[in-house]
């Protein structure tokens, strides 16, 4: 089968050709039908060691795809089957496990795979697609999961007002949650406007350009302080600029992906009584939801979609995400030209 290699830091990744794997007893084979790029896959390959990856590993969590062969011990699925998969694959008895929560397991490990025509997954991450949804669509229900579990983890209650640093996918889907789940100013904040329509489609009521005048731009915008920022870019220094902008007794989500260490006054923290949580992929129950905000509505995820490519384009591609295109979501498609 064709698949798309990581080779080493600092090279791009390779096209080229890997057997197709067999499903165990507990796993199906699936065909890919999508897989999206996610920034933290730019991340894996900049820091292979921290994330385990290794040489001629195939990158990709955010993928959905047609049974094409179930192993012995699987039941509840049958070739032809459309699914999403979520990434998360836990021991399947632990408590966690049990609890729908695989992230949590202690042996959880976070599978790739998606960037090929073929992986093998258990059986147990598989959720059935909706009739109605086009199957490549089923690769955006990770990255809006993520998104929906950010939003649960902060409390946000109607009537809040939000701020959301980074106009990422992941930014933009916690403004289609924020939104949905009825705040009442929810502004996104980037260093470029170039994903300010697009922030507009989720759901967002606002766009402002972050830096130094922030805080009074939201001020003028809505009237007050934020109840909630969310740091969805992962840069050093920006949980410690959340906490500037956020009011008194106000959350601090962090979201972003810090790798190597970060800088913050805690005594900005603690003098606003600030609540500080974090959060990192989701529950099966949250999955399940996210998968329903796909179907038809006024704002819909599908808006993040800027790109289908095939293989032979995913190395340029993938190098000009780490440049920070005008790109957004861009999916790789075993049919795509």
């Amino acid at each position: 089968m064709k698949a798309v290699l990581f080779d080493a830091v600092g090279l791009p990744l390779t096209v080229g050709e890997r057997p197709v794997p067999e499903p165990a007893e507990d796993e199906v084979l699936l065909r890919i039908a999508a897989c999206g790029i996610c920034g933290s896959d730019l991340h894996m390959t900049e820091d292979p060691k921290t994330f385990g990856l290794n040489r001629h590993d195939v990158l990709g969590h955010e993928f959905a795809g047609e049974v094409v062969r179930c192993g012995s011990a699987v039941h509840d699925l049958k070739p032809g089957d459309r699914v999403a998969v979520a990434p998360m694959r836990g021991c399947g008895s632990c408590d966690s496990c049990r609890k729908g929560e695989p992230a949590w397991c202690a042996e959880m490990e976070l599978i790739g795979g998606g960037y090929a025509e073929f992986t093998t997954v258990a059986a147990r991450q598989c959720r059935i697609l909706p009739d109605d949804l086009p199957i490549e669509e089923g690769a955006l229900a990770e990255p809006v999961a993520v998104a929906l579990h950010c939003v649960m983890r902060s409390g946000l209650k109607p009537g809040d007002r939000v701020l959301i640093l980074g106009a990422g996918p992941i930014g933009l889907l916690v403004a289609f949650w924020a939104r949905r789940h009825g705040a009442r100013d929810v502004i996104v904040a980037d260093i470029n406007t170039h994903q300010e329509e697009r922030a507009a489609a989720v759901g967002a009521t606002g766009f402002a350009l972050s830096g130094p005048g922030l805080a009074e731009d939201f001020k003028a915008r809505t009237g007050g302080e934020a109840d909630i920022v969310f740091e969805c870019v992962g840069k050093r220094g920006l949980i410690d600029f959340a906490c500037r902008l956020v009011r008194t007794h106000g959350t601090v989500v962090g979201v972003g992906l810090c790798v190597g260490g970060d800088e913050w006054d805690p005594f900005v923290a603690l003098s606003k009584e600030i609540r500080l949580v974090f959060a990192v992929f989701f529950n099966m129950a949250e999955f399940e939801t996210a998968l329903g905000a796909l179907g038809p509505g006024h704002y819909r995820p599908q808006a993040l979609i800027t790109g289908r490519i095939g293989f032979d384009a995913v190395p340029e591609t993938f190098e000009g995400l780490r440049r920070r295109t005008t790109q957004c979501k861009v999916l790789i498609a075993a049919d795509a030209a």
